[in-house]
């Protein structure tokens, strides 16, 4: 789709920025585009690149709020970390990080598969893990053995994460093991699955989630793997299934969880720009998954 090129219908696009803005809400974006020990088929693509492009796609005002982005809402954008699967990956993630805390009010992490969220969150905590709570919304537990986009969780609580304080949302029937999903309540993740959200509205889980994570004070990284819709709505996602989240479930919990100042980092992931359908829809959502963010950011209290 062609940018606009009307002054009165700007694109979401023209939020990005290569600094940010004094007396402006400032969000950092940093592409972390791992894929190499996916355990699902993947490709090399960039989709933070994919995803940025797509921002153009959308405008900047909200007719739910009744607010323009581009009043007060500014997203920094760092680029894309150079090759964060390879020798010394985990060291240029940080490094990246250690440049954006100075400013950001949040910081929006595009992946990459789901060890995009190991890199990030062990640079956010900087040794100190314990001082944090997770919240992930995805079908998958993550808790495999060994160094994989499947292990992310795991890695994150044998280096010091309070599984008290990790808090995992939506996960699917037929998508975890029997071992995983026992051990996973016995170290004492918390599990809110997917059949919730025909119970509870999406913003009143992500306040639940947001409670136990946060308790005690600490700060929150929340992980949004896009599998955890639909597979119709997230074609690019290699392991979507039917019977997913809706769009629009995952939009409002997106905007509710950023809303709070505890929330300092965001990812999502696992979406191939690569295998999405010829509309790009995967990227697409994606894409209004970062704005639902800075809407988020938007509603914080000054």
């Amino acid at each position: 789709m062609a940018a606009s090129t009307d002054a009165h219908w700007p694109s979401a696009a023209s939020l990005l920025r290569d600094e940010p803005i004094v007396g402006r809400r400032n969000v950092a974006l940093l592409g972390v585009s791992t894929f190499a020990t996916s355990v699902s088929k993947r490709s090399a693509t960039s989709t933070p690149a994919a995803v940025r492009e797509a921002l153009q796609r959308y405008s900047t005002w909200s007719f739910h709020g009744r607010f323009d982005l581009a009043d007060n809402v500014v997203l920094v954008d760092h680029g894309d970390v150079d090759d964060p699967d390879g020798e010394g990956g985990h060291e240029r993630v940080a490094a990246a990080f250690a440049t954006i805390e100075k400013f950001a009010a949040l910081t929006v992490i595009l992946g990459g598969d789901n060890a995009a969220t190991w890199h990030a969150l062990s640079a956010v905590a900087k040794g100190h893990l314990e001082d944090f709570g997770l919240i992930t919304l995805d079908a998958h537990l993550d808790m495999r053995e060994g160094r994989s986009n499947g292990s992310p969780i795991r890695q994150l609580l044998d280096e010091g994460l309070d599984p008290r304080h990790v808090v995992q949302v939506g996960l699917g029937d037929f998508s975890n093991s029997a071992v995983y999903a026992r051990e996973s309540l016995d170290r004492g993740v918390r599990i809110i699955e997917r059949h919730a959200f025909h119970r509870e509205d999406a913003a009143s889980i992500a306040r639940r989630a947001l409670e136990i994570a946060s308790h005690g004070g600490r700060k929150v990284y929340v992980d949004v793997d896009l599998d955890v819709a639909d597979r119709s709505v997230v074609p690019g996602c290699p392991a979507s299934a039917p019977g997913g989240l809706s769009a629009d479930e995952l939009r409002n919990f997106v905007r509710e969880v950023t809303s709070y100042k505890s929330v300092v980092a965001v990812d999502f992931t696992e979406v191939d720009a690569e295998q999405d359908s010829p509309d790009q829809r995967t990227v697409g959502l994606a894409a209004l998954l970062v704005l639902e963010a800075l809407a988020g950011v938007r509603r914080r209290a000054a």
